[in-house]
């Protein structure tokens, strides 16, 4: 199966296999953005790129220069269209607007990013035995960010018509895993005069026909790496001349589960990741870990991520080594506008092939959180909705997959929803 080197006369279901086939992680997502902003402007947008689409320093998570480097060439290999690549400037994303009309302008955010995992390559997998399963080791569609690019590229051909009376803004959206990218987006300057925002997510364990009006009150969000140094010695003949920094990783994680449970609502941790490349008889001088928390609030989040901190510290003070810390990504709150839920109940009725209209609370965390309140605090509303996806397996697994039927539904009903939200 050839790559796309264009987007034009194919269908959104070819792209989103596409797209699949060559998963780029979070910050690397140079051939999606860069086939994306060719179609775009093709359709007569205008199109924003690189360091125009973000605040630079808010950026989280960055991959080293050298892995974003062999991402950029990769995407040259495979067909990236070179005037795109070269506008990026290694920054991936791309915000797209036009506009129809005088009236409200009007944003859907997608997230256009992969999950750094290997996709299953055995025939019970759709992807692999249909032939577009991820060609990239290590890099994998597993949470329907596919599906996701060719809805908001759906919604941009829905309007090169016409038919809409106002201005239309698509934000697609680099590294949302890892909470890495949406808070640079939402820094940009492109959400301040935006009226009404949709986000979108396909899936979430719902069958293809049902839409979600409303996903509320996602937790908040910290992803916190930590690196401890010590001092090296030989572990049989002077190991009281080393100090060990796997030691304090170790009694970190244990208090780090420790911390007491926060009584004005829902607090969670977890460490995903630990790291000491070491030989057995050496103290371990270098470990490594990345730890996460989650609040139902902001401040909830504020004092899981005050109290990790305290942690870290103590465990480093106890075994006599040095320690930093930085944040790989982060993530807050919100609550859906209702009037903008009351549009997408109204559209999803009125469209076809929606069986069910429902509104779900949201168990996980979303970076979307930050470009929500963006327009919420400047006056604007704003929603996060879901179509159904009858996803096989669950969301980062590597058996993950979607029916592409929800491509063509979430496209009709955002259509419909921005017509409404326009008519308002």
């Amino acid at each position: 199966m050839e790559p796309l080197t264009t987007f034009a006369d194919s269908s959104l279901s070819e792209i989103r296999r596409d797209l699949h086939r060559h998963a780029e992680a979070g910050w690397k997502e140079f051939r999606t953005s860069a086939l994306l902003a060719a179609e775009l402007e093709a359709l007569g947008y205008e199109v924003f790129l690189g360091e125009e689409t973000v605040d630079l320093d808010s950026r989280m998570g960055v991959p080293p220069s050298d892995e974003v480097a062999a991402a950029r060439e990769r995407a040259r290999e495979e067909g990236a269209p070179e005037e795109y690549l070269d506008r990026m400037d290694d920054v991936t994303g791309v915000i797209a607007t036009r506009t129809f009309g005088d009236g409200p302008t009007i944003g859907l955010r997608t997230d256009i990013d992969a999950l750094e995992r290997q996709e299953a390559m055995d025939d019970d997998h759709r992807p692999a035995a249909e032939g577009f399963a991820s060609v990239h080791p290590g890099e994998m569609h597993a949470c329907g960010h596919d599906a996701h690019a060719a809805i908001g590229l759906g919604v941009a051909r829905a309007f090169t018509e016409g038919d809409f009376d106002g201005t239309l803004k698509l934000f697609f959206q680099s590294a949302e895993e890892g909470g890495r990218g949406g808070k640079p987006m939402a820094e940009s300057g492109h959400l301040d005069d935006v009226d009404h925002l949709l986000a979108v997510h396909v899936g979430l364990d719902e069958s293809v026909g049902t839409i979600v009006s409303s996903y509320d009150g996602p937790l908040s969000n910290a992803k916190l790496d930590v690196a401890f140094s010590g001092a090296p010695a030989h572990a049989g003949g002077q190991p009281h001349a080393g100090r060990n920094a796997l030691q304090a990783a170790t009694a970190a994680i244990g208090n780090l589960y420790g911390i007491a449970r926060h009584g004005d609502g829902a607090t969670r941790i977890n460490v995903g990741r630990v790291n000491a490349d070491n030989a057995q008889n050496v103290i371990c001088e270098e470990a490594t870990m990345r730890v996460e928390v989650r609040g139902e609030t902001h401040d909830l989040n504020e004092y899981m991520l005050g109290r990790t901190r305290e942690v870290v510290d103590g465990a480093a003070t106890m075994h006599d080594v040095t320690y930093e810390t930085s944040l790989y990504g982060k993530t807050t709150t919100f609550e859906n506008d209702d009037a903008v839920v009351e549009v997408v109940e109204s559209a999803a009725n009125a469209t076809d092939g929606v069986e069910s209209v429902i509104t779900k609370e949201f168990g996980g965390s979303e970076d979307a959180s930050y470009l929500i309140r963006r327009v919420q605090e400047r006056g604007g509303t704003a929603a996060y909705l879901g179509v159904g996806g009858s996803n096989p397996d669950g969301h980062h697994t590597a058996y993950f997959d979607v029916d592409e039927a929800c491509i063509d539904l979430g496209v009709d009903v955002i259509t419909d929803a921005v017509r409404r939200l326009a008519e308002s």
